[in-house]
């Protein structure tokens, strides 16, 4: 029992910590003196830092599945839907103070180029919300909620795309004002 409480206690540290300062500017020592562990303990849990990385990723993306789960609740309009799932990821955001951004889109700018792997589960994981996000606006399209008749993944796709532009904007900012204007302008008039 005790070994899962550490593994827990590294992962729920490091889940902050490569959220706010970056997987490269971390190091394992910062993870393990975060977490009060020995660093040898980190290895007894983890093969690597990438080991690592993967596993917060991983944590993260579920995280935004349990926020996305709204886009299927079909006892709300699809523009409903659509409003409380940005607005949970908008509380998402609000809880760090605008400071950490999105990790996927944090680990995409960093690691993609670096961990094939990552890259990939970023990728599967962007394609999930997209696949979501089309699926909400196609049933839009249907009841004519959302007149735009643009193809609905292609919408989805510029959507997930215009909110990582606008996470990282709130990021600089270290305001809400993107992530709302973001909101008001896809739902008033890219799905009007």
């Amino acid at each position: 029992m005790a070994k899962a409480n550490v593994k827990e206690q590294i992962l729920t540290t490091s889940v902050n910590l490569l959220h706010s300062k970056g997987f490269n500017a971390t190091s394992v020592q910062d993870i393990t003196d975060a977490a009060g562990v020995p660093k040898g303990s980190f290895y007894n849990h983890f093969t690597s830092k990438e080991a690592l990385g993967m596993e917060v990723l991983q944590r993260y993306i579920a995280t935004v599945a349990d926020i996305a789960a709204v886009l299927q609740d079909r006892t709300l309009a699809p523009k409903a839907r659509l409003q409380q799932f940005f607005d949970g990821l908008i509380a998402g955001n609000a809880a760090n103070d605008f400071h950490s951004g999105c990790l996927l889109g944090n680990f995409s700018t960093e690691l993609s180029n670096q961990i094939p792997a990552m890259r990939s589960t970023m990728q599967q994981a962007l394609a999930g919300s997209g696949e979501m996000l089309a699926a909400v606006i196609a049933e839009g399209q249907q009841d004519g909620s959302i007149g735009n008749r643009a193809p609905a993944a292609e919408l989805a796709a510029f959507i997930n795309d215009a909110w990582q532009g606008s996470v990282l904007h709130a990021k600089t900012e270290q305001s809400q004002a993107p992530l709302d204007r973001f909101t008001r302008i896809v739902l008033s008039n890219i799905l009007a």
